[in-house]
């Protein structure tokens, strides 16, 4: 098998269901903002190396479910969830986040302002990782037939996570946050 198709040379792509649309599509559209918020976790697993094996483990569990947030995108007929458990993603796990949330936002002093995005490279990573997850969910919104409401909330957990993460690692290194 290669890795090239050659299927999506006229400009579109293949959905689950077999439906062909145009790679222009919002629904392509947001599961490719959800593949980039996965590299750039990916990034910041790099940026870490060995230092905090805890972090990437954590990471590697959101790279892992954006995969299955991404398969679930490219399935408006919900078809691969029911054959493919390992892409379903529930409540269970917009609660993990949660809990993630306030176990790294207890770590930082609490806000007062605003802050500039930036720190650490591994925080500053931290920061565009939130605000591609912004954007994607900006576009799971935008999408019909709509999304389940679990992937939303899954998303915007997320990116109050990432924020978490970004100021807890900046804290954690000495990094004094700069206030608006």
């Amino acid at each position: 098998m290669t890795l090239y198709t050659r299927t999506g040379d006229s400009g579109e792509t293949s959905l689950f269901d077999g439906a062909r649309v145009k790679k222009s599509d919002p629904r392509v559209a947001a599961y490719g903002d959800v593949d980039e918020l996965n590299a750039w976790l990916g990034f910041v697993r790099a940026a870490l190396g060995t230092s905090n094996d805890q972090l990437s483990e954590i990471l590697v569990h959101i790279q892992r479910d954006l995969f299955a947030l991404g398969a679930q995108l490219a399935d408006p007929r919900d078809r691969i969830a029911d054959r493919v458990v390992k892409a379903a993603l529930g409540d269970d796990d917009v609660s993990r986040l949660e809990g993630l949330i306030d176990r790294f936002d207890g770590e930082a002093p609490p806000l007062r302002r605003f802050i500039l995005a930036g720190g650490t490279q591994s925080g500053a990573m931290l920061h565009i990782a939130r605000t591609v997850c912004r954007r994607a969910e900006r576009g799971m919104v935008a999408l019909h037939p709509p999304v389940d409401r679990v992937l939303l909330r899954y998303v915007n957990r997320l990116s109050d996570l990432l924020f978490a993460m970004a100021r807890a690692g900046n804290y954690r290194a000495g990094d004094p946050e700069i206030e608006w």
